[in-house]
């Protein structure tokens, strides 16, 4: 009798410890498959640093989950989009590159936001003696820079100002375009160009050049910055979750700190 207690007792444990063992793999396997959860979100080139900064400390508050970002021009990332990149979550820097996504039906409208808006500024390089203090004086520029119109928001923005202005038809043949807002940046700081149209955002963060002029709001469409969740996500939970982080007081003011203007 004494044997059979002690060969329960003998087996009840060992049972204990196989079920616990297998608790603690599953709980580590179930930790593992948290960690390795990896969102791709597409963005406006020219919300790198403020995105860069809202990163750190998301990830902070969610471990598990790493951001990895795919900047570039809104209209490049949303063809990306479209042809069935692998991407979570878009941020755009002009609704109507963000509108044909909804539209295509990859992006639900209820799962996005108009987030921030932007100003579009003249810039041209720290040292310049060219005499370019208003739109009207890109006439005497050599050279100046935009964004391709086709599919660089800040660049649509441009041509429609200088338009307006009646000044495109006087620079549109000196006029050099460019992949995206940064890269116009860039011809500017190098000197390449003697002036160039970028966010208010992207001329901030410069130290190579000056801004001379802001773009009067009424010269072009609205500048503003929708995000939404993509639709074939294959972690819509937590991207879901950035979504919202977004939004949330935190990174708002991160996003202002860097220039951009709430919207809500």
């Amino acid at each position: 009798m004494v044997k059979k207690v002690k060969l329960l007792l003998f087996s009840f444990m060992l049972l204990l410890l196989v079920v616990s063992g297998c608790s603690a793999n599953k709980g580590q396997k179930q930790k593992a498959s948290e960690r390795q959860v990896e969102l791709t979100i597409s963005a406006a080139v020219s919300l790198q640093e403020a995105l860069n900064d809202i990163k750190v400390s998301f990830e902070k508050e969610n471990q598990n989950i790493k951001i990895t970002y795919n900047y570039g021009s809104s209209g490049a990332l949303q063809q990306q989009i479209s042809q069935g990149a692998p991407v979570d979550l878009f941020f755009s820097a002009a609704e109507d590159k963000f509108d044909q996504l909804v539209k295509d039906g990859l992006i639900d409208k209820k799962q996005g936001t108009n987030l921030v808006g932007n100003e579009l500024v003249l810039v041209v390089p720290k040292d310049s003696k060219k005499g370019i203090n208003s739109l009207e004086d890109l006439t005497k520029a050599g050279k100046i820079s935009i964004g391709t119109p086709e599919s660089v928001p800040a660049g649509k923005y441009a041509k429609e100002t200088l338009e307006k202005i009646n000044v495109w038809k006087a620079v549109e043949g000196k006029t050099v375009f460019a992949k995206d807002v940064r890269q116009v940046l860039t011809y500017v700081e190098t000197g390449n160009v003697d002036a160039g149209l970028v966010y208010k955002t992207d001329a901030l963060i410069s130290t190579k050049v000056k801004i001379c002029a802001t773009v009067p709001e009424n010269s072009h469409a609205p500048i503003i910055y929708p995000a939404g969740v993509i639709k074939n996500s294959k972690h819509l939970k937590e991207a879901q979750l950035f979504y919202e982080y977004l939004q949330n007081k935190k990174s708002m003011q991160i996003l202002e700190k860097y220039g951009f203007k709430g919207l809500k």
